[in-house]
């Protein structure tokens, strides 16, 4: 591709990603370069959006696999209709194809979401594909991938829940790029524009609540904090619960209520901490909200749910 159509692709791009600049250039190389790219980095650092953004502008087909533990070789690849096989036998045309060889067919990126939960066996008919460009399929043949065909994943540091590490032969056959937690600003723009329209809450206000979700990520008891997805739904349920309670977002009540449903669900605390997510939360809200109170005895605000979570 010339680097004269790469520069405005660049910029739509940048359209369409908060940030991320040099990431959304090292993707743009790589896949104009005609590489494999594996994404790498914890939930809600902005893998999929990056590379679907990145996929509608070059204008590239775009075949999504969900990776999880039940993703078999058979459901990557595809199967022959059993119905009509009994009435027309193994021929091409009752094979349906799966998201690997309609990739493959059509010059398509195909991309995996969360790769290193999908199954060793289903790994390596990746790993196949990758280096040989073809696949052999039984009774169907020898399937080869037509120009454009790249592997794009994403996937969460190994040590999240249900993941496994990824082999060396794949991290040998494809482009890896970390991707970290954006800067503060970066996160408010995302907020933001998460919104709905006419919603315009108080910067000032909204920017507490992403230094609160960023404050989770490193808290001594916490072992995975939230991503800026909390501080959105954080936002959004406080603009809720205002106008369900008659009051404002600046309201306490309101808003430690509304971070406690945001965010105690999404921290992951360290064994023997001998604390809840909600006391957590609720230190965390007062640290950056009212940091007169003493944080280590605050307590919730009336109304607001106590419970263990």
């Amino acid at each position: 591709m010339p680097k004269d159509s790469l520069q405005p692709l660049l910029q739509r791009v940048a359209g369409r990603v908060v940030g991320r600049a040099r990431e959304i250039e090292l993707v743009v190389a790589a896949l104009a370069a005609d590489r494999h790219v594996l994404l790498e980095g914890p939930p809600g650092t902005g893998k999929s959006t990056l590379l679907r953004a990145v996929a509608d502008e070059l204008g590239l087909g775009f075949e999504f696999v969900e990776g999880n533990a039940e993703l078999t070789p058979a459901r990557l690849v595809g199967h022959f209709d059993p119905a009509r096989v009994l009435s027309d036998g193994y021929d091409p045309d009752v094979f349906v194809d799966g998201p690997l060889i309609t990739a493959m067919r059509s010059g398509s990126l195909l991309y995996v979401e969360e790769i290193n939960r999908v199954p060793e066996e289903t790994i390596n008919v990746l790993i196949t594909v990758m280096s040989e460009r073809e696949l052999h399929v039984p009774r169907l043949g020898r399937v080869v991938a037509i120009d454009g065909f790249r592997l794009v994943a994403a996937m969460n540091p190994f040590d999240a829940i249900g993941t496994a590490r990824i082999s060396s032969a794949v991290y040998d056959r494809v482009c890896r790029l970390s991707l970290g937690y954006q800067e503060a600003l970066d996160e408010v723009s995302i907020v933001q524009r998460e919104l709905l329209a006419g919603v315009e809450p108080d910067l000032a206000w909204l920017a507490k609540v992403v230094e609160l979700v960023r404050r989770t990520r490193t808290h001594a008891d916490v072992r995975i904090g939230s991503s800026v997805r909390g501080a959105i739904d954080a936002v959004a349920v406080a603009g809720s619960l205002a106008a369900l309670r008659d009051s404002t977002v600046a309201d306490p009540a309101v808003g430690l209520d509304a971070a406690l449903v945001a965010l105690s669900g999404r921290l992951r605390l360290r064994e023997g901490c001998g604390r809840t997510a909600d006391d957590i939360v609720s230190e965390l809200w007062h640290a950056v909200f009212d940091p007169a109170v003493d944080s280590g005895k605050a307590k919730a605000p009336e109304g607001a749910d106590p419970t263990p979570r």
